[in-house]
């Protein structure tokens, strides 16, 4: 089991999240993955500045990290040749080190140039035309297309990595995870759902990587860590179609006010004790997932780098995954 770092910029202004890439490479996580937002879900979160501004600091302030969004969505808000544009800039500039993450996303974010929000199948078509449309200019020299829902004309990127970036796309569904295990190169998502595992590995994505996101609150005790977790990210809390349907940071606040600290305490392991974080861990491994990504809730990201480095990291490294 690889354990990754969680860049969350929705908590963060630009170069802190900088300087925590910088901190995690020194702490030992092996990649991190940094969140792509036009809004935070709450304004209690407070920041949301653009990813690939933010990409290119990562990029000048850390040698080893592997980093990839987490995650983009390709289909309204910014036109998928622009985010083909903008990750092969990013992978030109981290060979090697950078994969591109990509989602059917939010209402939250992609409502804001007044933009229809499309039904859940719609947008998963969407996203298999943008992959189409990446790979191709992707591919170098002079590209048309004209798909379904998007068209390029005549469109070339001379700025290219010597190898694509990979692209991993999240899946919380079934039909997500079938289109993921045939066209990308890895699987993410937020919860240990074995049945999206199996569902990508029987549509082609045997033996790609499948990442899981963790939320957690390291803190002096547990109640602690729930009292800033659901202080912060109640959000977490909330089930069903919610999250994708939900236009505006207000809405979430609305939602979540039917959301207890007790309703976090089984999904979001706070406290000092590494043996929750380890825990938690395992439960991904047991549904199949190979690498788990952690977000650290509220303003003391040392200690997690403290309990993580010392404590977490090295068990999880004998974390075997099932499958």
């Amino acid at each position: 089991m690889e354990i990754g770092y969680a860049l969350a910029s929705e908590d963060w202004p630009p170069l802190e999240l900088v300087g925590l890439a910088e901190r995690a490479e020194e702490a030992g996580f092996g990649y991190a993955l940094v969140s792509d937002h036009f809004h935070p879900w709450l304004d209690v979160q407070g920041e949301s500045p653009f990813v690939w501004s933010v990409l290119g600091g990562i990029a000048e302030r850390t040698e080893r990290l592997r980093v990839g969004t987490g995650v983009t969505c390709p289909l309204i808000r910014i036109h998928p040749a622009i985010v083909a544009h903008a990750a092969a800039t990013v992978a030109a500039m981290m060979p090697g080190r950078f994969f591109l993450g990509l989602g059917t996303g939010e209402n939250l974010n992609e409502h804001v140039l007044g933009d229809r929000w499309p039904a859940a199948d719609e947008r998963l078509a969407m996203l298999e035309e943008a992959i189409e449309i990446m790979r191709l200019l992707w591919g170098g020299g002079e590209q048309t297309y004209r798909g379904d829902h998007y068209t390029v004309e005549n469109a070339r990127l001379y700025t290219l990595p010597e190898e694509p970036p990979p692209i991993v796309v999240a899946a919380a569904h079934p039909n997500a995870a079938e289109l993921a295990g045939r066209v990308a190169d890895g699987l993410a998502n937020t919860s240990p759902d074995p049945e999206v595992v199996e569902e990508f590995e029987a549509a082609g994505g045997r033996g790609k990587p499948r990442y899981g996101m963790l939320h957690v609150c390291v803190a002096d005790s547990e109640e602690e860590g729930l009292e800033t977790a659901h202080r912060l990210w109640p959000n977490v809390g909330l089930e069903g179609e919610a999250t994708r349907e939900l236009p505006r940071p207000r809405h979430f606040e609305d939602a979540c006010k039917t959301v207890r600290p007790e309703d976090l305490a089984g999904s979001v392991p706070c406290g000092p004790d590494a043996e929750g974080h380890v825990g938690a861990i395992q439960q991904f491994a047991e549904a199949g997932y190979d690498h788990v990504w952690v977000h650290q809730i509220g303003p003391d990201q040392a200690a997690l780098f403290e309990l993580y480095e010392r404590e977490v990291l090295p068990a999880a490294g004998r974390v075997a995954t099932s499958g």
